[in-house]
């Protein structure tokens, strides 16, 4: 299984599970990355973080961390 963070700039993904614990996974819910929704990869930086992602239509920056804890396909 892909993580949010394996994924390329340009790429839409659809999430399957948020591996997080306790308040990190609570707050990935609260920014509205949830099971089945659509995640458009704008930017990733040179290191790798942050993440820029789009979600339900508004920009969101994660940091790599955080996109580990989000599984996709």
């Amino acid at each position: 299984m892909k993580t949010l963070k394996e994924i390329s700039c340009g790429e839409t993904v659809t999430v399957k599970r948020l591996t997080g614990e306790g308040p990190v996974k609570r707050r990935i819910m609260d920014m509205g990355i949830t099971k089945g929704v659509n995640i458009f990869v704008r930017k990733v930086a040179p290191f790798g973080d942050p993440v820029e992602v789009t979600v339900r239509g508004y920009e969101l920056s994660l940091r790599k961390a955080d996109a580990e804890m989000i599984e996709v396909e």
